[in-house]
């Protein structure tokens, strides 16, 4: 059977076929946590059980917008514009990249759109889990999961990320013990991937232990969480540059060298300030700073265009269905709102906030037909990549505004690259 021209897109709109076993991934991460409850309760909307497609052209030009920024990133005059505007412990040297950087991506007519930079992108370890659990519902299927690496090799591969990380910052052979460091983790959402990447360090014989932020202690030149010295704190923070009471351990260990910390507050201001997108989405600005004509057009092709909201322009309401507002300092979906579900309360604080606005780039689309009903599933295409290069990609299915878990049939689900016809 020969494919349409464009195979991912028809794929999205017809392929009901099941791509992971759930009911059997639930049972290993469960097996992993030793909660009383299954994840599948618990989680009930963590995982989806339908594959989104991606055309081979999409990934080239999302691994080298990926690339591109990463060059310029590294351009002094870039670093001197965003650190300039970055709280002053973005200054504080790092020689070490960051683990799990997160490009979050939305495929449409125009092609991938990067909506958003993350530099403690979640849901990694759950994704690497999910792998071996993953279905080859046709040829096709078969054909490219048969070149993926398996969950054991992806874990050998993220084990070697945080082994770079410690070299790049001066250390030598590899971490003895490493902290999962979040703010009182065990009711974070994602807590069930904090322990899978405790397992994954262990079973590469690295001690690991998941520690509440405010658990840290800090003893002469060590960094100590329950009794035991720390090398390496994988820091899933969203407290971004440290600055709440609870961090100030975790900040002095970042300042002061005493831990390898990752990722890092630096890196957040290079790449995941929200507001940097205003900058990379500008091309004039990038000709400034002495970027190249090509990753200009290739940038600005990429990223929406970006611009922040300045306090009482009320010209942002005319125009807002072209939009969509984002909080500049926050994380995740919280208090982001599509333009033309705006009400005026909402707009209010928009225009009396720190936010930018992104012009608006439309999700995929995944039909889900389950039982003769037929539903339309947003998409959002996150790839974990660490030094420009993706090591991982998830789907995020969702309906609403913006990514949840809430939703019937959505959650991470696999990403599947398939030819595109001649």
């Amino acid at each position: 059977m020969s494919l349409p021209r464009r195979a991912a897109e028809t794929l999205n709109r017809t392929c009901s076929c099941s791509a992971t076993d759930v009911p059997r991934l639930g049972e290993g991460i469960d097996r992993v946590t030793g909660t009383a409850l299954s994840i599948v309760q618990t989680h009930p909307n963590l995982f989806s059980n339908i594959p989104v497609f991606l055309d081979p052209q999409h990934f080239e030009l999302m691994q080298k917008s990926i690339l591109a920024i990463e060059r310029v990133s590294k351009s002094e005059s870039y670093r001197n514009k965003v650190l300039a505007h970055a709280p002053a412990i973005a200054g504080v040297a790092a020689s070490h990249a960051g683990v799990f950087a997160g490009y979050d991506f939305h495929i449409g007519a125009l092609g991938p759109r990067l909506i958003e930079i993350n530099t403690n992108a979640g849901g990694a370890f759950l994704n690497m889990a999910a792998r071996d659990h993953q279905i080859a519902c046709c040829d096709i299927a078969s054909d490219y999961l048969a070149q993926l690496p398996t969950s054991e090799q992806l874990e050998d591969i993220v084990v070697a990320m945080f082994e770079r990380e410690w070299q790049l910052a001066g250390r030598m052979g590899s971490p003895r013990s490493v902290a999962i460091v979040d703010d009182k983790p065990a009711s974070q959402y994602l807590y069930p991937d904090f322990l899978l990447a405790k397992r994954v360090f262990e079973t590469h014989g690295i001690r690991a232990q998941v520690v509440d932020l405010a658990e840290l202690k800090s003893e002469g030149d060590q960094i100590i969480a329950n009794g035991e010295p720390v090398d390496l704190i994988y820091n899933r923070s969203t407290d971004f540059y440290l600055q709440s009471s609870e961090a100030q351990v975790l900040r002095e260990a970042f300042q002061r060298d005493l831990a390898v910390v990752t990722p890092h507050p630096r890196a957040h201001a290079l790449f995941a300030n929200k507001q940097n997108l205003t900058l990379l989405s500008d091309a004039r600005a990038l000709a400034d700073i002495g970027v190249d004509a090509a990753t200009i057009e290739l940038l600005t092709r990429i990223i929406p265009q970006t611009h922040r909201v300045k306090a009482g322009d009320e010209g942002w309401w005319r125009d807002r269905k072209a939009w969509f507002f984002k909080p500049g300092s926050g994380f995740g979906s919280r208090g982001a709102y599509r333009g033309d579900k705006l009400t005026r309360r909402a707009f209010a604080d928009v225009v009396s906030g720190d936010y930018i606005a992104q012009e608006f780039a439309p999700p995929g689309e995944r039909i889900l037909e389950t039982d003769g009903d037929v539903r339309s599933l947003k998409a959002d295409i996150r790839c974990y990549a660490y030094e420009g290069q993706i090591q991982l990609m998830a789907a995020r299915l969702y309906q609403g505004q913006t990514t949840n878990f809430r939703t019937a049939g959505g959650g991470f689900a696999p990403v599947y690259i398939v030819p595109t016809a001649s």
